[in-house]
């Protein structure tokens, strides 16, 4: 169907597409150059057409994945002249690191093949070991659980990559095949260069990913697109088989971190860092009911599987300076559910919000695990950064992790978690 829309003088021809995911394709054209943009029909602002043609060269993250291949897809549906970029992060050679890339690099290069586009391979091997892997290392020796995910975000995805592909691929804005939103649109429809951008959760809550995204610089994402914002899972799989991208519409969701691959995680992590032994500690006996070597193979809530002992102990809190981790009988001992924990200071995306700033107290909602439900808090500055006040109990919240916080459908920012306080009791008001 054809829109025709008249607008101060000029003349604006409107043609709208449909396809599979309900997203509309708008096609506009004016002054005699046409230029697509993935806007839904009631929303055409012909005061924001100088951002349609700002945004013509954009770089998509292709991983061999199927939501990278269907972002690419509707990037190059909405009329934007794409560039495939490849990244490979982990040097498969280098002693015992695993990464499944080649064959997820043959899947890069199917779609963008089938999809006409060009594939750029990239190599951000050294970045990622003194930014993402460097860190890791020594978090896990400081007796800490760190999140790669959200540093890999930060430091390649949002910044190596990024600069990467504007200062040698002469591109406009960057795209991902990541499940978030931002305040600028799907595809930087609402662009303004006067406002600041906020990280927005997608229209899928189940795939939410902006819990991984809540340590990236705002400089990078207000240049970046996320074309799944407004799709369901089932529907980008949905695409991917009508569009023929087979290779990767049924392929599994890559889980757990990339370099381990199918290994243990304490096999490959014991060839980095030294073994140290301690003892397993029971907190309630006081008793020894086993032995590690090392603090950093293991997690607070992790099971232990101790040899001769009749009931399941899990971890409770590990001690760098005895070097032993203390454990607790059953995954319900209170001692591993808690309401109170300390940040280092905070990574705001958009701003400090305002109820922090002025009225020293922000209620919003809190997750330090994506997959888990947003839980209602209050959150309050402190010399070093905050105290978060959850209003019901959770299990295993950890050193190391990062502290996430929503409000109103926005990820309003994150901190790392630096200490826990056990068993507080509060008797109302939380």
């Amino acid at each position: 169907m054809v829109h025709v829309v008249h607008h101060s003088g000029s003349h604006l021809e409107v043609s709208a597409k449909r396809i599979l995911s309900g997203v509309t394709y708008v096609q506009i054209f004016y002054k005699n150059t046409y230029y697509l943009q993935n806007l839904p029909l009631n929303y055409i602002d012909c005061h924001r057409r100088c951002v349609i043609i700002m945004f013509r060269k954009v770089a998509v993250g292709i991983s061999g994945g199927v939501d990278s291949a269907v972002a690419a897809f509707l990037l190059k549906g909405a009329g934007f002249q794409v560039e495939g970029v490849f990244m490979r992060n982990w040097d498969n050679n280098y002693e015992a690191g695993y990464c499944s890339d080649e064959k997820d690099f043959e899947d890069a290069m199917f779609v963008c093949r089938k999809l006409d586009i060009p594939l750029h391979r990239v190599y951000f091997i050294k970045e990622y070991w003194n930014d993402v892997f460097s860190i890791l290392l020594n978090e896990y020796q400081s007796g800490l659980t760190p999140n790669p995910d959200i540093l890999c975000n930060r430091y390649i995805k949002f910044d190596s990559f990024f600069e990467h592909c504007r200062r040698n691929l002469a591109v406009d804005a960057i795209a991902t095949g990541h499940y978030a939103n931002t305040s600028f649109g799907p595809f930087l429809e609402k662009y303004s260069e006067n406002e600041g951008v906020r990280l927005l959760q997608p229209a899928d809550k189940h795939k939410d990913q902006t819990f991984f995204l809540s340590q990236v610089k705002p400089f990078s994402l207000r240049r970046c697109m996320f074309p799944l914002a407004n799709i369901l899972k089932s529907k980008v799989r949905e695409i991917a088989k009508v569009e023929g991208l087979l290779n990767v519409a049924n392929k599994k969701d890559s889980t757990g971190i990339c370099f381990i691959g199918k290994k243990n995680f304490q096999d490959f992590i014991e060839e980095y860092i030294e073994t140290k032994k301690g003892l397993f500690i029971d907190i309630d006996s006081g008793k020894e009911v086993g032995k590690h070597s090392g603090l950093h193979k293991w997690t607070v809530g992790q099971r232990c599987c101790l040899a001769n002992c009749k009931q399941a102990y899990f971890v409770f809190k590990k001690d760098l300076e005895s070097n032993n981790i203390y454990v607790v009988a059953g995954t319900s001992h209170t001692a591993l559910w808690n309401k109170l924990c300390f940040t280092d200071n905070a990574h705001w995306i958009y701003s400090e919000p305002p109820d922090l700033h002025c009225n020293n107290v922000l209620e919003c909602y809190f997750r330090f695990q994506h997959t888990k439900p947003l839980v209602p808090c209050k959150v309050v500055k402190n010399y070093e950064g905050l105290t978060i006040i959850l209003k019901t109990n959770l299990r295993a919240i950890t050193e190391g992790q990062y502290g996430v916080l929503y409000k109103n459908g926005e990820c309003l920012g994150s901190a790392k978690i630096k200490d826990i306080c056990h068993n507080l009791k509060f008797s109302h008001n939380y």
